[in-house]
Formats: structure tokens, sequence, C-alpha cells
């Protein structure tokens, strides 16, 4: 894809199952990549693994439902690193619970690492991205939650659409600035969170067997389906493509 060779990526929860997938694929197309996540040892094991492979790559340590921990480690990463160029939202945590069953403080660690986390990140990079006037690119992974509502996941389904509302807001205010804000949104895709989701919710076979047969491709989506429409979205293949949303859920939502 044209534009990305060279360009400083960084990948919120780059050290799971999408995010990994997402470093790899940005790591190919000849991006310096940066692999951010709470975990240090997921961190560093993805990014070892891109160095490996003769990536350019570092590993960012964060926690990002704190605001000034991560604009810290974002002036941090640029003084050192370099200037981020393109940004990839895709961190997120979630549970099968039906909203009667769910409290307060479960509401505010799902809109914590859902929705606000989002809000921490972008701010300093979006903000670095203006003073210095560069055409930047904003990816958020959302999910079809957040378009068309999922049970057992309405605070995490409220995040996701608020973090579809906020790409296209900002693709309003930045795009005269040449920046561009775009979300991607998978369908049931075989993760950990999936699992952890599935294993709340009770016979996780059961679940996966279902959760198949709905899809119209006929199998539920991998981490690799996510990074070639992430990375054509943060590339200069999408030039004129900003505040739009693309489902990558095998058919199981389809919007006009």
């Amino acid at each position: 894809m044209r534009g990305l060779q060279g360009k400083a990526v960084v990948v919120t929860g780059g050290g799971g199952g999408i995010g990994s997938a997402t470093c790899r694929r940005f790591a190919e197309e000849g991006a310096r990549v940066v692999v951010a996540d709470i975990s240090a040892e997921a961190a560093a094991r993805v990014t070892d693994e891109l160095r490996a492979s003769g990536a350019d790559a570092a590993q960012m340590v964060v926690d990002l439902t704190d605001a000034a921990a991560t604009e810290a480690a974002i002036a941090r990463l640029e003084a050192g690193f370099g200037p981020v160029d393109v940004l990839v939202n895709n961190a997120g945590w979630d549970l099968f619970v039906p909203f009667l069953k769910s409290d307060p403080d479960y509401w505010t660690k799902i809109i914590d690492i859902n929705l606000r986390s989002v809000l921490n990140i972008t701010r300093p990079v979006l903000a670095s991205m203006v003073a210095r006037g560069v055409a930047g690119r904003v990816v958020s992974v959302a999910s079809d939650a957040g378009r068309v509502g999922s049970s057992g996941e309405s605070v995490y389904a409220a995040c996701k659409a608020g973090v579809i509302a906020f790409m296209k807001t900002l693709a309003r205010e930045h795009s005269r600035q040449g920046i561009r804000f775009n979300a991607v949104c998978p369908g049931v895709t075989e993760t950990a969170m999936l699992e952890d989701f599935m294993a709340a919710a009770g016979d996780k076979e059961k679940l996966r067997t279902a959760f198949a047969k709905a899809v119209p491709m006929g199998r539920l989506g991998r981490p690799e389906d996510l990074p070639g429409a992430i990375a054509f979205l943060a590339s200069d293949d999408a030039a004129f493509i900003t505040g739009q949303v693309i489902s990558v859920s095998g058919g199981l939502t389809m919007h006009g």
C-alpha cells in the first residue's frame, strides 16, 4: 500500500490478537511500529518478533486509562522514537454481562478501557499532528456492537458507538488539516477477549457454533482478517476517505 513506508505507527493493545496481527502488517509495509500495551511482557514479545524480522520496532508500556501517564508516554516516545504519523486505537476489553446484572463499577471499567483510553491517547497524538502540520491518520477499532447492538454488551456497545461518533466528529474538525479519522468494526472474532466473553456467558462451544452459523461466510473472524482494512485506511490509497466505518464481519452486518 502507498504511503506507509517509514511511517511511525502506534498500535494500542499491540500485544493482543488483532493488535499483534496489525503490528505485523504495518511492519510488512515498511512502517516503523510501536507496540503499545499495558502488559510489558506482551509488548516485548511482539516487539522482539518484529525486530527479528528486520522491522524498526519499539514498545510502549502504558495504562491508557490514565490520561497523565498516557500523555507522558507519548511525549517520551516522540522525543526518542520520533513523531507519530499513524495511531491505531485497538485496545479493548469486554465480558458478557446483561445490563441489569451490571453495576456502576463495571460500567466505569468498561468505559475507561474502551472509550476513555481512546480519548486519552488520541488527544496528545492529535495535538502533535496539528502542531507539526502533518496529514496524520487515526484508525480506531470499534465493533459492530456499536452499530447494531449486542446482547450482554450494553455498555461496551455504547462505548464503541462513542468511538465511531468520536472518529466522525474529529474527521469534521480536522479534515481541512489533512488529518483523517476512520473506524473498523470487527464482527465476532477469535481473540482472547472473545474467549473471556463466551466463558462469562456460559457454554463456550455452543456459543462458538451459534456465532459461526450466524455469519454468512460461515466462520468466525480471525485476527489476521482485520489488518488489511486498518492498513488501507492508514495508507495513501485511502487519501480521500475520512469519517467512515468499515465492518469486517464476514457479512454478519451489512450497511448501505
